[in-house]
């Protein structure tokens, strides 16, 4: 007798067929990653032609960023460097500036300025723009063709991205499962597998991340995962932190794991399980927080507006995804290995499930307004256009999971119409010892055929009866084997119910597949929120109104008294209209900071009768004062008015007209 496995019908094979073939487009289109930092504006901006060389570079950003040495190049024409590879940070407030010196002397030209860094939440980010001194020229500078964070690097970056989430998601929700719905699961083998591979997966894919993480935010080659010292200034990031921790706390899980299917799975006192459920409910729950905290420490909940909120909300997010799509896996598992799982398992993870889908709507919900902002942000960004399909593919989950609450239903209700009990345990029990006294009774009749019916010559060949004997008894083994299979299956598919529930988790199952999948591109992708602002600081009403930086003007300045005579330097950033932030500078001739007892500020627009608006700013120290959220209501030319006091009785106005996009 021979039998094959159980096989999935083919509708449930189209469907695994069709959401891997989604997963693979989805993470081959992922491209490199967009990084939540933006550059907002440079000095000198891209395609400016100056009359002398400036001293120096400045690149303003969106966002922090991590910079090294070499951050910021400056090439001449014939690609030579000529910065001092000093980068000096300018940061105050909601400026974020970096610089960097030039050498003296530089010749006439067209100069490249490449640079490259990590924002706050990880990703890498890129770009180069090019100015001119005197007159533009040729230039024989060539950037790389692979944008940072892409090609081989990024794609290899891409899937231990996934599959750390989805070792995540397993772990943890495979754990739960067997905790809250199925205890009676610790000791089943496939799914103890099920977990142990999560934790496999995990801690692959995060000694992965951090081997790639130097290749994919500086360097793109390949061959510098094993580059010790770019390993060593990993670990010294906030993303290398994160990832080391996670190895920390994932030692900390495989204890909990082996617990959970050692102590746990063996004991039978009623008083000591539920101590040692308790136990490993709240270890487990504090390690897994604490895994999930190395995501949102990292990542985008880390940067952005409300930092302090955002971080708690997306443990949450995360904790619930992992309790509704890893329970979903560990209960698919069950349903196909171990069909007996009882009834109130997949009630109690149905309730689970239930509770998941509400933390992970509400959190969704404050996460989708933290990133996007707008509904414009919704349709007209890449962030928003993934986040419809992550909202769209949870629509079709909880609908799915709405189908399988009706099979649950019906599976409870079943037993109370007919008094059957759980009649497809008792079948397959049945089953099983028929097909057991079978094959026994099949090897009893053998060895008697072979006892009395021995021929003469046989007991001179005791070694190839013997053999005769071990393989046909091996043979017999198989064929109770394949009984029992094929009695395991008529008996479950007997059941329409469980059957039912089966094909509707299956399908939620290949669905989260995807929706794992746009997660994973999601996390990587420029929030709309800061490509929507970073946008519209770009954009302009007219080709002179906007610059695309930061105002800057230099004032020099007498007042007529002792240390009456300097410069001031002011900063009005972004320099549109709306709120802005305001620098000021008061030098001495030698460039030192002069400490003054007063500074003020006036913003008039004539031409529309608006103003003096006046702005106070606040000393913050020798020689620098700086005010927030200054508003200019308008677009136009503004007079700019600074007041500076040097002494009781000596101070003086100057002015300057400025243009406000």
């Amino acid at each position: 007798m021979t039998t094959t496995a159980p096989r999935l019908g083919p509708a449930l094979t189209r469907l695994l067929l069709v959401a891997a073939a989604l997963l693979g487009a989805l993470l081959a289109t992922a491209g490199p990653a967009s990084a939540h930092a933006a550059l907002t504006g440079s000095d000198p901006q891209d395609g400016a032609v100056v009359a002398t060389a400036p001293k120096e570079v400045n690149l303003t950003f969106s966002e922090q960023v991590a910079m090294s040495d070499d951050s910021i190049r400056v090439l001449d024409p014939a690609g030579k460097r000529v910065d001092t590879g000093e980068i000096r940070g300018l940061c105050s407030g909601s400026v974020i500036r970096y610089g960097v010196a030039l050498l003296p002397g530089l010749p006439d030209g067209t100069y490249t300025v490449a640079w490259q860094t990590v924002s706050a939440d990880s990703h890498p980010v890129a770009g180069a723009f090019t100015f001119s001194v005197g007159a533009p020229s040729t230039t024989s500078v060539a950037l790389p063709d692979t944008a940072v964070g892409g090609g081989l690097v990024g794609t290899l970056y891409g899937i231990a991205r996934y599959l750390a989430y989805a070792g995540f998601v397993v772990l943890v929700g495979g754990g739960v499962f067997v905790l809250a719905c199925w205890p009676r699961g610790a000791s089943v083998r496939s799914v103890q597998r099920l977990v142990v591979r999560g934790w496999l997966t995990l801690t692959a894919a995060t000694l992965a991340l951090l081997l790639l993480r130097h290749p994919y935010t500086r360097t793109g080659n390949l061959g510098d995962v094993f580059d010790l010292g770019g390993l060593r200034a990993v670990l010294e990031t906030k993303t290398g932190a994160a990832l080391s921790s996670r190895l920390l706390l994932l030692g900390a899980a495989a204890l909990f794991v082996a617990v959970l299917f050692g102590a746990y799975a063996r004991r039978t006192d009623e008083k000591e399980h539920k101590d040692l459920t308790f136990g490993l409910a709240i270890g487990g729950g504090v390690v897994a927080a604490g895994i999930a905290g190395t995501w949102a420490f990292a990542e985008h909940a880390s940067t952005g507006i409300q930092p302090g909120i955002a971080m708690p909300v997306d443990i949450l997010h995360l904790l619930a995804v992992a309790a509704w799509l890893g329970g979903l896996t560990a209960l698919l598992v069950a349903l196909h290995r171990d069909p007996s799982v009882e009834r109130r398992a997949v009630e109690r993870y149905s309730n689970l499930a239930f509770g998941s889908v509400v933390v992970l709507a509400a959190t969704g919900v404050y996460q989708s307004w933290r990133q996007v902002g707008t509904w414009s942000a919704l349709t007209d960004t890449r962030y928003g256009q993934l986040l419809l399909v992550k909202v769209c593919l949870v629509a079709v989950l909880v609908g799915i999971g709405w189908v399988s609450r009706r099979w649950v239903r019906r599976l409870a209700e079943r037993p109370a119409k007919d008094g059957t009990g759980d009649a497809e345990a008792e079948a397959e029990a049945k089953a099983e010892t028929e097909a057991k006294a079978e094959t026994e009774a099949e090897m009893k009749a053998e060895v008697e055929t072979g006892t009395g019916d021995v021929p003469e010559d046989a007991a001179d060949e005791p070694s190839e009866a013997g053999a005769a004997g071990t393989e046909r008894a091996a043979q017999l083994a198989r064929q109770r084997a394949a009984v029992a299979t094929a009695a395991r299956k008529k008996a479950r598919d007997a059941d329409p119910e469980r059957a039912g529930l089966r094909r509707s988790v299956l399908t939620e199952a290949a669905v989260a597949v995807v929706l794992l999948a746009v997660t994973t591109v999601l996390t990587s992708t420029e929030p709309a929120r800061t490509e929507e602002e970073a946008g519209q600081g770009g954009s302009t009403a007219g080709a002179t109104a906007v610059p695309n930086r930061p105002i800057d003007v230099r004032l020099p300045f007498d007042t007529g008294g002792v240390d009456g005579k300097g410069t001031v330097q002011l900063t009005l950033d972004p320099g549109r209209t709306g709120a802005n932030a305001l620098h000021i500078y008061v030098l001495r001739p030698n460039g030192r900071g002069l400490d003054v007892p007063e500074v003020k500020v006036a913003f008039t627009l004539k031409e529309k009768d608006i103003g003096p608006l006046p702005v106070l700013p606040d000393r913050i120290q020798t020689g620098h004062w700086t005010a927030t959220g200054v508003q200019l209501p308008m677009p136009g030319e503004w007079l700019l008015q600074v007041t500076v006091r040097t002494s009781e009785i000596d101070q003086t106005t100057i002015e300057k007209n400025v243009k406000i996009g």
